[in-house]
């Protein structure tokens, strides 16, 4: 498959979309083991990513810079640790495709495993710790032995979401490790992590450009 520049941006604007939508879910959920911001934080570092796609990049075709100014205006926009982490996911994804203007199977493998391990090094966490990373993790991991196995992206990008739902629900289950929820101890049992829902809805989402 091709993922062109304007698809790319597509699917960013369909996240400002989303989570616009899934604000009060988002912070719903965040009530029960966090501060309850959550959704509204998302909200503001993708409706800024909105702005920057629509008034600086309408005739930017290089994916790289496109994602470096994603990231960017993310984390100008979200003070709280949510915005480096995601940042840092766009801007390594970028240094994954430089100068690419439109992004083949092996680049899109190469893109989202990049984004996730961004991720997962600037934020340090580990699977069992009931954070995005329950998420991430097991996603990038299938990416790469699907990789090795040499399948097609579409049919890995299926595979792999199947495991980062399958990740992001385990953390209904597990006792918090890291951030706000630690402070509850067992008493986060029983509901997802936001952050490894909104991640998992941001992976969801570009399921329909594959």
């Amino acid at each position: 498959m091709t993922l062109t520049s304007e698809t790319y941006k597509s699917f960013i604007l369909a996240l400002a979309e989303l989570f616009e939508e899934q604000k009060d879910n988002l912070c719903e959920l965040d009530r029960k083991i966090g501060d309850g911001d959550h959704g509204v934080t998302m909200n503001i570092g993708y409706q800024a990513v909105k702005s920057t796609i629509h008034n600086e990049l309408q005739v930017q075709d290089d994916i790289a810079k496109i994602s470096v100014a994603v990231g960017k205006s993310f984390l100008d926009a979200v003070g709280s640790s949510v915005g480096p982490l995601y940042a840092s996911g766009f801007l390594k994804s970028a240094v994954a495709v430089k100068n690419k203007t439109e992004l083949d199977d092996t680049d899109l493998y190469q893109f989202w495993i990049a984004f996730s391990k961004g991720i997962k090094a600037r934020g340090k966490a580990e699977i069992g710790d009931k954070t995005m990373i329950d998420t991430l993790e097991p996603f990038y991991l299938s990416l790469e032995t699907s990789k090795y196995q040499s399948i097609n992206f579409k049919e890995a990008f299926e595979i792999a979401l199947l495991e980062a739902k399958k990740g992001m629900e385990s953390t209904k289950d597990i006792v918090s490790n890291k951030g706000r929820s630690k402070r509850l101890g067992y008493r986060a049992q029983g509901h997802v992590d936001p952050g490894a829902m909104s991640a998992y809805l941001m992976l969801n989402t570009f399921k329909s450009y594959v």
